[in-house]
């Protein structure tokens, strides 16, 4: 039995508060997302359409606006105790340091080899694919996170893993690479020559960097060109914010043991799966109308993507091979400066972000220069003791300033962020915003129109 309870500086749920279901948040949205649509027909998609690409069961998941409650599976359920609960921290060290009156606490999900919170969805997908019969998965994964977290799932189910991974974060970070070979993927720097979309990328640009929207691009059309072989991704979809809602749902039942009600709530967002999670049981709140924190999306300057982007349909990957879902995007043949080292690189944001944004009950998102997050994760990391991944770095970098402004006027609000990894994998990035040779891009206007003006036009919808 786990023992674990609450200290001043951590809060530990028991193995038997444990959640048992994932939470639905479509269930409760005033208006659900628009539905995905066929490429070829420009149709609502169906279960039926989606599984030669995914998963039955996750195809299924991903369609579900009707169950409030999904049943976390036994299997699963019992693979989350190597490592959750997950700690609820008091940030007591960098309140200390910011002299501020604010109350600062952040789920850790960084306490797993992949470092991230990406294994909290990794596993599900890898689960129902055995659960099929299936032998095999194809992703993709920019940073490195989400690769990562399914080859340590797959190697646990006995599945064969291929991973395409983008380009300059191949370069960038090798050991992530040797971590998921560790477990038995392959990876492969993309845009590639093993598929006919990295082919024809590369014959217009054989210096192409890669972006998220191509690698999916490469391992969906190795997906459905594979037998028995199926594509996860570890971001944007609704099934994997379904997944991820466990962390919210450990977050609030820790604050309400230990009595805190939070003021505002901060999560990084790139395609959405980490600050969805978070905030979903809190957002159930908004929805009914009761009382609840104010909400920030935190994105990358250099992939504005909630506050530059457009609203509306859009294909999830380079190759428009994808459905399409209705998002906030900044086209899907946006690739970011090759010089971003931050993570958070996806072209568009979770269709359910992206509605409740669009409605107004997401608050506010800010985007913030990559610098900037670095100088609040090397504070972060020199007080708090963990060095922080850099996607949840944007995160720190607004938690303080908003701890800041509480010093200006005194106020003591209760300030709660996702911490979602670990940085040990980024020691370059990090070495280069130390010996200042880091710099900040910011798409120019006339680059986003660039890729905005490729943006589908759907007849009848926009």
């Amino acid at each position: 039995m786990n023992k674990r309870h609450s200290t001043d500086y951590k809060t530990y749920l028991s193995e038997e508060e444990l959640p048992t279901h994932f939470y639905n948040i479509r269930a409760d949205m005033k208006q659900d997302i628009a539905p995905m649509l066929n490429p070829g027909n420009q149709k609502p998609v169906t279960v039926s359409d989606l599984e030669p690409v995914f998963a039955t069961e996750l195809a299924k998941q991903e369609l579900n606006n009707t169950d409030r409650f999904i049943e976390i599976p036994e299997e699963v359920r019992n693979f989350y105790k190597m490592y959750r609960p997950s700690p609820l921290v008091h940030a007591k060290f960098l309140e200390k340091e910011l002299d501020t009156p604010a109350k600062i606490y952040y789920k850790f999900e960084g306490n797993n080899t992949s470092g991230s919170h990406k294994l909290n969805s990794a596993i599900v997908q890898a689960y129902y694919a055995k659960e099929q019969g299936l032998s095999s998965l194809t992703t993709e994964t920019g940073a490195g996170q989400w690769g990562t977290a399914l080859a340590m799932a797959c190697g646990f189910f006995g599945l064969d893993l291929h991973v395409y991974m983008v380009k300059c974060s191949a370069e960038q970070k090798p050991y992530r690479k040797a971590v998921m070979e560790t477990y038995g993927a392959r990876v492969t720097p993309s845009p590639s020559l093993e598929t006919k979309v990295g082919r024809a990328i590369l014959e217009k640009d054989p210096d192409n960097s890669g972006s998220l929207g191509t690698a999916i691009s490469e391992a969906v059309e190795e997906a459905l060109a594979t037998d028995n072989c199926r594509y996860v991704l570890g971001s944007v979809l609704n099934q994997v914010l379904l997944h991820q809602s466990i962390i919210g749902l450990e977050t609030k039942a820790a604050l309400e043991k230990i009595g805190v009600t939070p003021d505002i709530v901060i999560g990084c967002a790139g395609g959405g799966s980490n600050l969805g999670g978070l905030i979903a049981p809190f957002m159930r709140d908004r929805l009914a109308g009761k009382e609840a924190p104010y909400f920030i999306a935190v994105e990358p300057a250099s992939c504005p993507t909630l506050t530059r982007g457009t609203f509306a349909y859009d294909f999830c990957d380079v190759g428009k091979v994808t459905p399409l879902a209705k998002m906030y995007t900044l086209g899907s043949g946006f690739i970011p400066s090759s010089n971003h080292a931050g993570g958070l690189r996806y072209h568009g944001m979770s269709p359910i972000l992206s509605q409740l944004y669009h409605d107004g009950f997401l608050d506010e998102a800010r985007a913030v220069e990559q610098t900037k997050v670095f100088e609040a994760a090397t504070t972060f990391a020199r007080v708090e003791g963990t060095l922080p991944a850099p996607e949840s770095a944007h995160a720190i970098r607004v938690a303080m300033d908003e701890a800041l402004k509480c010093k200006e006027t005194g106020e003591e609000k209760t300030i709660v962020f996702g911490l979602t990894g670990t940085g040990y994998f980024d020691l370059a990035a990090y070495a280069s915003y130390r010996n200042g040779t880091m710099t900040d891009y910011i798409p120019t206007e006339e680059d986003l129109q660039r890729s905005l003006q490729n943006i589908p036009h759907i007849a009848g919808i926009q």
